[in-house]
This record gives C-alpha cells, structure tokens and sequence, in this order.
C-alpha cells in the first residue's frame, strides 16, 4: 500500500505505476450475482455445463465485471490523503484483450496517466491494467477519470 500525500505528490507520479494489487479469486458466485445486478445472463457467463462445450471450455466473467473490481483492487494499492472528496468521471479507453474464466484470479496493474488541473482540485487519468494468473496478454486495459477536490 502506497500513501500519497496530497495533490502535488500525486501530480509528481504522473507517468509512474503505483503498484500492483493482490490476487482476486473471480467465483461463479460473484460472476452470477454481477449477472443478476445488470440482467446480463448470457449463457457464457452463468450456464457452467454449456459453457463447457464451448472453445473457451467454462464460463468466463463480464467485462465490465472485471473493469468494476478496480476501485476495490486500486484501494489495495494506493491511498490518497488531503483530498476532501472524489468522483468518479468516466473514461477515456477500455479494452477487454483476453477472457476471465471463472475460477481464476485476477489482480489489478496501477498507473498514473496524467494529472490535469480543474477548479477546486484535478482530474486523474489512471490506467488499470487487469492481468489474470498465468496469462499472457491482460484481460482489461482501462484509462479511467477521476477528479479529486481539496476543499
């Protein structure tokens, strides 16, 4: 876990990886209950046994399942103190490069893009790149937006 204090230290690691998170198991529990939430039940992600007779041998998880881990994989990796509030404020780019099939693990590859100035605090672009264990191309690269306020 890497503490950065303040804006200015964080303006100063544009450029810099901050880190990497821990290993995130993806269970077919979660898989199904994301499913739920977004009433995405393609058979790929939820019907284990026709999964299986498909090329990619099993279920895999949703893209934007895998995408929405990386506030909780990001937390593992850095804290950002002296902000009084931040927002979520989209993206730029996102990819999904390779498949997450359930039951494998997943961690999360933290950068920080840019840091650009805005009333009252900046706007961060990070990139989160999602790498799963023992694979050899990422299953997500995402340039996400925040903006961070001081006051």
């Amino acid at each position: 876990m890497r503490t950065i204090n303040g804006l200015d230290e964080l303006r100063a690691l544009a450029g810099q990886e901050l880190g990497v998170s821990d290993w995130h198991e993806v269970t077919q529990e979660a898989v199904n209950a994301f499913a739920d939430v977004t009433g995405d039940h393609q058979f790929i992600h939820v019907d284990v046994e026709r999964a299986r007779q498909t090329p990619l041998g099993g279920t895999i998880a949703h893209g934007y399942y895998t995408l929405s881990l990386g506030p909780g994989l990001a937390a593992q990796v850095f804290d950002l103190q002296g902000v009084a509030m931040a927002l979520n404020y989209g993206l730029d780019k996102v990819r999904f490069p390779a498949t997450m099939p359930v039951g494998d693990r997943v961690r999360a590859r933290v950068a920080v893009v840019a840091v650009d100035d805005i009333p009252g605090g900046a706007q961060v672009t990070f990139r989160y790149t999602f790498e799963r264990d023992g694979g050899d191309k990422p299953v997500c690269v995402a340039d996400t937006l925040a903006r961070f306020y001081t006051g």
